[in-house]
């Protein structure tokens, strides 16, 4: 009866690589849902941050854009 090496020890050698590749990819794939959760609470942040500022922005653009449309004293008299 003739052993034929390739047929009993292919299994057995890709046998030692599957836990270790799974654990990889595993924490890899961990590894990418953290990022994305990070990344998705920077956005948020940044969100709550740059909202009062565009509202100051805004409030003062109002207040010098119709500064010159307020009446004033003299054509209220009129």
């Amino acid at each position: 009866m003739n052993h034929n090496p390739s047929s009993g020890s292919r299994p057995r050698r890709w046998q030692r690589w599957i836990p270790p590749a799974a654990a990889v990819g595993a924490g890899g794939t961990t590894l990418v849902i953290w990022f994305e959760e990070v990344a998705a609470f920077v956005t948020e942040f940044i969100g709550v941050i740059i909202l009062p500022v565009l509202a100051g922005v805004i409030y003062l653009f109002n207040i010098y854009l119709f500064k010159s449309a307020t009446p004033k004293a003299d054509d209220i008299k009129k």
